[in-house]
């Protein structure tokens, strides 16, 4: 049986992964609906423009651009060799979506390469989150805006990693994250953009922790991440991931792209702390990042 056109066009549209074509240069001829669903991007924004054109703007782990000399489709465009990684791509509302790539080449009939495809897949725990926020909202524990735990919630989460501490040994931690000069973004750009600030901030946070943490949102422009069965070291490398994720991702006003950075305090969970205790030394070591600079994490 000989398929047409038609017909491969719509078995990928009806893959779950998302995948998209390009030529030799790198700019899209094909965008699937998955594609669509996972980035944002409707297939007639794409089409016809490269993918580092403001579009996936991949990023690795470290926070480095994969579209400025290290990008995979290029090097597999180059020399033919397929490639997988984990990068972590740009969606339209401005957060990081971690994702697994698969690329291989696309050739003619005569073997000549002629362009590249990419297959993505989101590895993000959107299905446990998406649940989450159902029952959040159920219990009205959820903040409007970002859709994350609010104040509330996260002070009674807070409790319960205080007795799992202290009654199992088992280790918590806290990242308290606050966004740099919000105000003066938010006074240049007016509130609805500082909106649209605060839920790519938070959709980063949250799509990129691990499914049995919880990131809500403190008040204002501030963030706290509760961080379970984590040590000193991990806590640091979670929360510095998280610190150049947000770093790495951006909106679009216009033609231009408007970047935030976050600065956080991070520190364990001790057998005597009370609330006031653990917020008071994640404040301190937050406003110590602050200090320095900003988008930095300082960890005590």
């Amino acid at each position: 049986m000989i398929l047409d056109r038609d017909s491969y066009i719509r078995i990928l549209d009806n893959l779950y992964d998302g995948l998209y074509i390009v030529d030799p240069n790198r700019v899209i001829q094909y965008w699937n609906r998955a594609a669509e669903k996972i980035t944002g991007f409707a297939a007639a924004e794409v089409i016809g423009n490269s993918c580092s054109d403001n579009i996936l703007t991949h990023v690795d782990g470290d926070g480095n651009n994969l579209c400025k000399g290290m990008c995979p489709m290029a090097l597999t465009i180059a020399d033919g060799e397929a490639r997988e990684a984990e990068v972590f791509l740009h969606h339209k509302d401005g957060h990081r979506v971690p994702v697994s790539v698969r690329i291989t080449t696309l050739t003619d009939s005569g073997g000549k390469v002629i362009g590249g495809v990419e297959l993505f897949t989101d590895i993000s725990s959107f299905k446990s989150i998406e649940l989450r926020m159902k029952e959040l909202e159920e219990m009205a524990l959820f903040d409007n805006l970002t859709r994350l735990a609010n104040r509330n919630y996260i002070e009674r989460e807070l409790w319960v990693r205080f007795e799992e501490t202290k009654r199992f040994g088992i280790p918590s931690g806290i990242l308290f994250m606050d966004i740099d000069d919000f105000k003066r973004f938010n006074d240049s750009y007016g509130h609805a953009v500082g909106d649209r600030v605060l839920r790519f901030v938070a959709n980063t946070l949250n799509i990129n922790s691990r499914p049995f943490d919880l990131v809500g949102r403190w008040g204002g422009d501030e963030f706290v991440a509760i961080i379970r069965n984590v040590t000193h070291q991990q806590l640091e490398h979670l929360g510095n991931r998280l610190r150049v994720l947000v770093e790495k991702s951006y909106i679009l006003q216009g033609n231009d792209k408007l970047h935030v950075s976050i600065s956080i305090g991070a520190t364990l969970v001790r057998d005597d702390d009370s609330l006031d205790t653990l917020l008071k030394r994640a404040d301190a070591l937050l406003y110590a990042s602050k200090g320095a600079e900003r988008n930095r994490l300082t960890i005590g």
